[in-house]
């Protein structure tokens, strides 16, 4: 499977949280599929240590960096396509990085491993 991870799901995986499902956790353990980490996220993930909302052991540059490339994880660019995708969802959900992913899931035949349930009411697999 190819399998895009929401920002909560690699950041469980990686300080190997509890919160992660016992599916998620063997989805992307596996070595069997392909796992994606959009460039939305790695925006998220900024902004949110950058207001000192989300803690990290360093500078997410670095952190992600190093767990993305020790989990094989290849990167999703944010294309001009994906962005006239995300506007045009129904707005069952607010957030402007889940809508993005939901739109590069949709676009690039991703599943996407997610704990969040509004996610569920968008045309697309979820992982959990």
């Amino acid at each position: 499977m190819r399998l895009l991870l929401d920002t909560h799901a690699l950041l469980w995986w990686i300080t190997d949280s509890a919160k992660l499902s016992a599916r998620a956790r063997q989805s992307i353990g596996t070595g069997a599929n392909v796992l994606f980490w959009s460039a939305a996220s790695s925006w998220e993930v900024g902004i949110k240590y950058a207001l000192k909302r989300l803690e990290l052991p360093a500078p997410p540059e670095e952190y992600l960096l190093q767990h993305l490339e020790m989990n094989a994880v290849e990167r999703l660019d944010i294309s001009e396509r994906h962005t006239y995708r995300a506007a045009a969802l129904p707005r069952h959900h607010a957030d402007p990085f889940d809508r993005m992913l939901v739109a590069q899931a949709q676009l690039e035949g991703l599943r996407v491993v997610t704990a969040d349930p509004l996610l569920a009411r968008y045309d697309l697999k979820i992982v959990w």
